[in-house]
Protein backbone atom coordinates (compact mmCIF):
# COMPACT_ATOMS: atom_id res chain seq x y z
CA UNK A 1 0.00 0.00 0.00
CA UNK A 2 1.43 3.37 -1.05
CA UNK A 3 0.12 6.25 1.04
CA UNK A 4 0.08 9.81 -0.27
CA UNK A 5 -0.11 12.55 2.34
CA UNK A 6 -1.21 15.59 0.31
CA UNK A 7 -0.47 18.86 2.11
CA UNK A 8 -1.75 22.15 0.78
CA UNK A 9 0.91 24.86 1.04
CA UNK A 10 0.71 27.66 3.61
CA UNK A 11 -1.63 30.60 2.97
CA UNK A 12 -0.70 33.32 0.50
CA UNK A 13 -3.38 35.85 1.57
CA UNK A 14 -3.97 36.62 -2.11
CA UNK A 15 -7.52 37.68 -2.98
CA UNK A 16 -7.08 36.80 -6.63
CA UNK A 17 -6.52 33.71 -8.76
CA UNK A 18 -3.07 32.27 -8.08
CA UNK A 19 -1.98 29.57 -10.47
CA UNK A 20 1.53 29.57 -11.84
CA UNK A 21 2.29 33.03 -10.43
CA UNK A 22 4.99 32.51 -7.84
CA UNK A 23 3.80 34.10 -4.60
CA UNK A 24 5.21 33.30 -1.15
CA UNK A 25 3.43 31.41 1.62
CA UNK A 26 2.88 32.83 5.08
CA UNK A 27 4.42 30.27 7.41
CA UNK A 28 4.27 32.37 10.57
CA UNK A 29 1.83 30.02 12.34
CA UNK A 30 4.58 27.85 13.76
CA UNK A 31 2.15 26.07 16.12
CA UNK A 32 0.05 24.80 13.22
CA UNK A 33 3.16 23.81 11.27
CA UNK A 34 4.43 21.88 14.31
CA UNK A 35 1.08 20.04 14.59
CA UNK A 36 1.19 19.27 10.86
CA UNK A 37 4.74 17.99 11.16
CA UNK A 38 3.82 15.71 14.09
CA UNK A 39 0.84 14.31 12.16
CA UNK A 40 2.91 13.26 9.15
CA UNK A 41 5.00 10.05 9.06
CA UNK A 42 8.70 10.50 9.80
CA UNK A 43 9.81 7.83 7.33
CA UNK A 44 8.16 9.48 4.34
CA UNK A 45 9.58 10.76 1.11
CA UNK A 46 8.88 14.48 0.65
CA UNK A 47 8.18 16.17 -2.67
CA UNK A 48 6.71 19.57 -3.52
CA UNK A 49 5.68 21.54 -6.54
CA UNK A 50 8.35 23.85 -7.92
CA UNK A 51 6.52 27.02 -6.83
CA UNK A 52 8.00 28.84 -3.82
CA UNK A 53 4.85 28.61 -1.66
CA UNK A 54 5.05 24.81 -1.80
CA UNK A 55 8.84 24.63 -1.55
CA UNK A 56 8.89 26.79 1.60
CA UNK A 57 6.07 24.77 3.18
CA UNK A 58 7.90 21.51 2.42
CA UNK A 59 11.10 22.95 3.85
CA UNK A 60 9.22 23.87 7.05
CA UNK A 61 8.14 20.25 7.60
CA UNK A 62 11.17 18.48 6.14
CA UNK A 63 12.88 17.40 9.35
CA UNK A 64 14.84 14.22 8.62
CA UNK A 65 12.53 13.11 5.81
CA UNK A 66 14.01 12.25 2.43
CA UNK A 67 13.56 15.35 0.28
CA UNK A 68 13.00 14.69 -3.43
CA UNK A 69 13.54 17.27 -6.20
CA UNK A 70 10.78 19.83 -6.73
CA UNK A 71 8.22 18.62 -9.27
CA UNK A 72 6.82 20.92 -11.97
CA UNK A 73 3.92 18.50 -12.64
CA UNK A 74 2.61 19.32 -9.14
CA UNK A 75 2.07 23.00 -9.97
CA UNK A 76 -1.36 24.52 -9.47
CA UNK A 77 -3.66 24.77 -12.48
CA UNK A 78 -2.55 27.40 -14.95
CA UNK A 79 -5.25 30.07 -14.91
CA UNK A 80 -3.66 31.84 -17.86
CA UNK A 81 -5.01 35.36 -18.32
CA UNK A 82 -7.08 35.02 -15.14
CA UNK A 83 -4.02 34.67 -12.91
CA UNK A 84 -3.85 37.74 -10.67
CA UNK A 85 -7.49 38.73 -11.27
CA UNK A 86 -10.20 38.54 -8.61
CA UNK A 87 -13.24 36.31 -9.04
CA UNK A 88 -15.36 39.41 -9.79
CA UNK A 89 -12.88 40.61 -12.42
CA UNK A 90 -12.87 37.19 -14.11
CA UNK A 91 -16.67 37.07 -14.04
CA UNK A 92 -16.92 40.56 -15.59
CA UNK A 93 -14.29 39.79 -18.23
CA UNK A 94 -15.51 36.31 -19.23
CA UNK A 95 -18.98 35.76 -17.75
CA UNK A 96 -20.05 32.65 -19.70
CA UNK A 97 -16.60 31.08 -19.74
CA UNK A 98 -15.98 31.59 -16.02
CA UNK A 99 -19.38 30.14 -15.15
CA UNK A 100 -18.72 27.10 -17.35
CA UNK A 101 -15.24 26.68 -15.83
CA UNK A 102 -16.72 26.13 -12.35
CA UNK A 103 -20.03 24.49 -13.26
CA UNK A 104 -18.75 22.05 -15.88
CA UNK A 105 -15.06 21.53 -15.11
CA UNK A 106 -13.35 19.19 -17.48
CA UNK A 107 -12.48 20.62 -20.88
CA UNK A 108 -13.32 24.28 -20.19
CA UNK A 109 -10.12 26.32 -20.44
CA UNK A 110 -9.34 29.85 -19.23
CA UNK A 111 -7.76 32.07 -21.89
CA UNK A 112 -4.14 30.91 -22.28
CA UNK A 113 -4.57 28.53 -19.33
CA UNK A 114 -5.35 24.88 -18.83
CA UNK A 115 -8.56 22.97 -18.20
CA UNK A 116 -9.20 20.53 -15.36
CA UNK A 117 -8.54 17.63 -17.74
CA UNK A 118 -5.32 19.18 -19.04
CA UNK A 119 -4.06 19.64 -15.47
CA UNK A 120 -5.06 16.11 -14.46
CA UNK A 121 -3.25 14.76 -17.53
CA UNK A 122 -0.12 16.56 -16.30
CA UNK A 123 -0.46 15.51 -12.64
CA UNK A 124 -1.70 11.90 -12.84
CA UNK A 125 1.27 10.42 -14.73
CA UNK A 126 3.67 11.93 -12.19
CA UNK A 127 1.68 10.49 -9.27
CA UNK A 128 1.39 7.11 -10.98
CA UNK A 129 5.13 7.01 -11.69
CA UNK A 130 5.99 7.92 -8.10
CA UNK A 131 3.53 5.32 -6.81
CA UNK A 132 5.16 2.59 -8.92
CA UNK A 133 8.72 3.69 -8.15
CA UNK A 134 8.12 3.98 -4.40
CA UNK A 135 5.53 1.26 -3.91
CA UNK A 136 4.67 0.63 -0.28
CA UNK A 137 6.14 3.94 0.91
CA UNK A 138 4.68 7.03 2.50
CA UNK A 139 4.91 10.05 0.18
CA UNK A 140 4.24 13.56 1.46
CA UNK A 141 3.42 15.88 -1.43
CA UNK A 142 3.16 19.62 -0.75
CA UNK A 143 1.03 21.03 -3.53
CA UNK A 144 -1.98 23.15 -4.38
CA UNK A 145 -5.78 23.16 -4.13
CA UNK A 146 -6.44 22.03 -7.71
CA UNK A 147 -3.70 19.41 -7.71
CA UNK A 148 -5.04 17.79 -4.56
CA UNK A 149 -8.61 17.84 -5.90
CA UNK A 150 -7.57 15.96 -9.05
CA UNK A 151 -6.33 13.18 -6.78
CA UNK A 152 -9.47 13.29 -4.62
CA UNK A 153 -11.44 12.84 -7.85
CA UNK A 154 -9.46 9.70 -8.67
CA UNK A 155 -9.69 8.24 -5.17
CA UNK A 156 -13.44 8.79 -4.88
CA UNK A 157 -14.25 7.98 -8.50
CA UNK A 158 -16.34 11.13 -8.86
CA UNK A 159 -16.74 13.81 -11.50
CA UNK A 160 -14.57 16.92 -11.56
CA UNK A 161 -17.64 18.93 -10.50
CA UNK A 162 -18.11 16.71 -7.43
CA UNK A 163 -14.41 16.92 -6.58
CA UNK A 164 -14.47 20.73 -6.72
CA UNK A 165 -17.11 20.69 -3.96
CA UNK A 166 -14.47 19.52 -1.48
CA UNK A 167 -12.73 22.08 0.68
CA UNK A 168 -8.92 21.91 0.84
CA UNK A 169 -7.61 24.34 3.45
CA UNK A 170 -4.08 25.65 3.67
CA UNK A 171 -1.85 23.35 5.73
CA UNK A 172 -4.48 20.59 5.62
CA UNK A 173 -3.74 16.92 4.95
CA UNK A 174 -5.56 14.72 2.45
CA UNK A 175 -4.52 11.10 2.84
CA UNK A 176 -5.01 8.81 -0.16
CA UNK A 177 -3.86 5.21 -0.59
CA UNK A 178 -3.04 3.17 -3.68
CA UNK A 179 -2.95 -0.62 -3.42
CA UNK A 180 -1.46 -1.13 -6.87
CA UNK A 181 -4.90 -1.45 -8.42
CA UNK A 182 -7.22 1.18 -7.02
CA UNK A 183 -7.25 4.39 -4.99
CA UNK A 184 -9.07 5.07 -1.74
CA UNK A 185 -9.46 8.17 0.40
CA UNK A 186 -8.69 7.91 4.11
CA UNK A 187 -9.02 11.61 4.97
CA UNK A 188 -9.82 14.74 3.01
CA UNK A 189 -8.93 18.21 4.31
CA UNK A 190 -7.84 17.04 7.77
CA UNK A 191 -6.51 19.88 9.92
CA UNK A 192 -4.02 18.45 12.44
Amino acid sequence: MTTWWWVRHGPTHEKSFVGWRDVPADLSDTTQIARLNQHLPDDALLVSSDLSRSIATADAIAGNRTRLPHAQPLREFSFGDWDGLTFDQVTARDPALSRAYWETPGDVTPPNGESWNMAANRINPFVDGMSREHQGRHIIAVAHFGVILTQVQRALGVSAYQAVAHKIDNLSVTCLQWDGDKWQADAINHIP
